[in-house]
This record gives C-alpha cells, structure tokens and sequence, in this order.
C-alpha cells in the first residue's frame, strides 16, 4: 500500500539522505540571503496588475450591453481573480513576503477573494497539508475527503460516482477549500467540540455573506441595467478561478508519482526525511513564463513544497537545482505537460470508483499507489540502497523505477501470450 520506509523507497541510506537535507538547507540560506529589492518589485508589478485588471473589468461590465463588452470585462474579472488567488492570496498568506514587513502584504493580514476564510485555509492547508504531506489519514488534502486517490483507502459503493464528483468539486472548488476546515461531521458526530466548531461556522459565515453580497449584489446594482450581464459575468469569473485553482492544484498532487505514505513514516521523522517526503509525493507541470505566473509558480509544486515561504518567482531558479539534486541523488523529477499530468490524475479518479477486484495491479505496485514492496525481488544494482557509481552520484529510486517498469512490461507481454 503506501510507503512505510521513506528511505528504502527511495533507495538512499541515512547518510544520504542526511547530506540531501544539508543541500536543500544551504540552497534555502542562499536564496534568503539573497531576497531584495527585485523580489519586491515583482511584487508590487504583480499586484498592481491585478488591481488594474480588477477595475477594468469591473468598469467594463457597468456598460456591458453588448456581448463584446461582456466578453472583454469577464475575462478580465478571470485573469484578476486567478492571480488574486494563486499568484498573490495563496503565496501571500504562505508567508513568502513577511520578510519585507509590509502589513499590506503580510501573511497575517492579507483576506483574499473567495468564500474561505483566510485563518481557516492557513490552518488547513499551511500546517495539516505542508506538514503532513500526502500522509494517508493526517493529509485532508489527499481526496479532499470525497474523492478515493489511493487504495489505501478502501472502496465503499459511495466511491462509485466520484467522475462526477470530481467535476463537481472543481466547479466549487472555493467551497469545497471553505468548509474543508471546518470538519462539520466531525461536529455533528460530537468529536469535535462546540467551543471551536461554532466561532469557525460563524467566521465563515461572515466571509460568505461579504463575498456573495460583494458579487451578487453590490456590483450588480451598480450596474444599473446591465445587472444581469454584471451578476452573470461574476458567476463566470468565479467559475472559472475555481476550474483553474483545482486543475493546477489536482495536477500537483494526484498524477502517477505522487507518492503516498502511512503515518509509520512520521515515526523519528528527521528533516532530511521530510524534504524527501516532499519531494516524493508532489509533482510538476512544464510551463513558460505566462503560464507558471498564472498559477502562481505552482507548476513548481516540488519547489514550492519544499520551500513554502519563499518568493514563489525564485522557484524557477530553484527548480535547476532541484533537477540537478535529484540527478545527483538518482531520484525522479516528476513532470510532464498540464494536460497529461491531468490526465493521470482523472486516470486514477476514474479507476480508483471501481472495487480493488476490477483492478490488475496489486496495491503495492500500480501508478497511482505505491510502496517499498514493489521493489521485491528486483534484480541488479537497482536494489542496493544508495551504491554509488561514482563519487558525486548514487545508483537509487529512478534506476529502481525503470527496472520496476521493465517487470511490469515483461509480466504483461506474458499475460497477453
């Protein structure tokens, strides 16, 4: 099922495993050293972008009496809202900018622009989901607690429909973010106390209520006549953040290399252990310039796991070191392009609504789960742990990948014979 024994999945001894977390903390003290006066000034450019794209959209639409206008002023209420969200929001309140100790841009002060509560998403997602990352039953993250990702997770009839749940959850995806920390069952069931659960109902409440009269009301009233293009054009600019917000977060988390792990794993869990945890249960998407900025440089997912606060424009930077760390450590980069990392996430969505049964791998060793198990019997170098081809390079996890492959491959060749 899910990884057990982080070192041996990863083919890297202690000792390696030690010297890739001193690396990965000296690239962080030189990249803090570093932050300054251009980090800044992307900063300030990205959020007076924003505020330009917001307020020509916003004007645009109080004359919208034709469709053309109503095009123009809704896309750019969707770009304004995407990079409010990804770009500014997400990383801002990571806390990549509270070294310039400017309040306005401070991850204590900053609410961004959806139905969720900032201090809710911050504990959610800053603490449960960064630290705990894709650890089955400690990672809320891993399903969202309505889709089954991982076989680790047994199948039960409600399983069935998930493709259409899936599309569901990413039409409302900020909802789905804004209750995701209240655990709401959990109140209803009595295990989570009345003294927490309802200041939290009523936080999010009040953020609901701004949002909806914000979007709904406000703007469309003062639009006059074209109240119903305004209303209708911030119902799509919404729709479509939380279609962008969901496809760039699902692909960093759900495609084939992902890796999940039990909870065993977080047993004397050293901080080279955690940087390999991170490493391993994230992946990226390829993307130019314009694309990495529109999904607030979370096409570098393994980056931003790794270092999430810092400046999310360093992690292209970051990211060539990061290839050559794996390089050097022979572990996997996990990559592709957006449509085929969401391919294999809806792949396994799809799969995963069917009983074990139905299913040709077994748990330890199929794309969308896998464990140390996987590796047994494996002939060859690949399954000593961290022998070294040469000074500076390890014989471990990627050669061990590609050796699993060749088995799979042989084993259905035979099958198909």
């Amino acid at each position: 099922m899910a990884i057990t024994d982080i070192n041996a999945y990863a083919h890297l001894t202690e000792a390696d495993v030690e010297a890739l977390g001193n690396e990965l903390d000296a690239l962080r003290r030189e990249i803090e050293s570093d932050r300054g006066e251009r980090d800044a000034k992307y900063l300030r450019r990205t959020i007076a972008a924003q505020r330009f794209l917001e307020v020509g959209g916003r004007l645009t639409l109080l004359g919208s009496r034709n469709r053309l206008l109503w095009l123009g002023g809704t896309a750019m209420l969707s770009v304004a809202k995407i990079i409010e969200n990804m770009e500014l929001g997400h990383n801002v309140m990571h806390g990549q900018w509270d070294w310039m100790n400017d309040p306005e841009v401070h991850s204590t002060s900053w609410e961004w622009d959806m139905v969720c509560a900032s201090t809710h998403w911050k504990h959610s997602h800053n603490y449960i989901h960064h630290k705990y990352t894709n650890v089955v039953g400690m990672d809320h993250d891993v399903g969202y607690r309505v889709l089954r990702v991982t076989r680790d997770e047994p199948w039960q009839w409600k399983h069935l429909p998930q493709p259409f749940i899936n599309l569901f959850l990413a039409a409302t995806f900020e909802w789905g973010i804004g209750l995701h920390d209240l655990e709401i069952r959990e109140y209803l069931a009595g295990n989570k106390p009345k003294e927490i659960a309802v200041p939290q109902i009523k936080d999010f409440s009040k953020k609901v209520a701004k949002q909806l009269a914000k979007d709904y009301v406000i703007f469309p009233l003062l639009s006059g006549k074209a109240a119903r293009r305004t209303l209708t054009a911030n119902l799509t600019a919404n729709l479509v953040r939380n279609f962008w917000a969901y496809l760039v977060i699902f692909c960093g988390h759900f495609p084939d290399g992902a890796e999940k792990f039990n909870e065993e794993t977080l047993i004397d869990e050293t901080h080279g252990q955690w940087y390999l945890r991170q490493m391993l249960g994230t992946a990226n998407f390829n993307a130019g310039p314009a694309m990495a900025f529109m999904s607030g440089n979370l096409c570098y997912q393994i980056e931003h796991h790794l270092f999430p606060d810092l400046p999310s424009n360093r992690y292209a930077e970051i990211g060539v070191r990061i290839r050559e760390l794996c390089e050097k450590y022979d572990l996997p980069y996990t990559t592709g392009s957006l449509p085929n990392q969401y391919w294999l996430t809806f792949r396994t969505i799809c799969k995963l609504a069917l009983p074990d049964g139905l299913l040709v791998d077994t748990a330890d060793d199929a794309p969308e789960t896998a464990s140390e198990k996987k590796f047994a019997g494996l002939r060859g170098a690949a399954a000593v742990s961290g022998r070294r081809l040469a000074a500076d390079k390890r014989e471990g996890l990627k050669t061990a990948l590609a050796e699993a492959r060749s088995r799979r491959r042989a084993r259905a060749k035979q099958v198909r014979a």
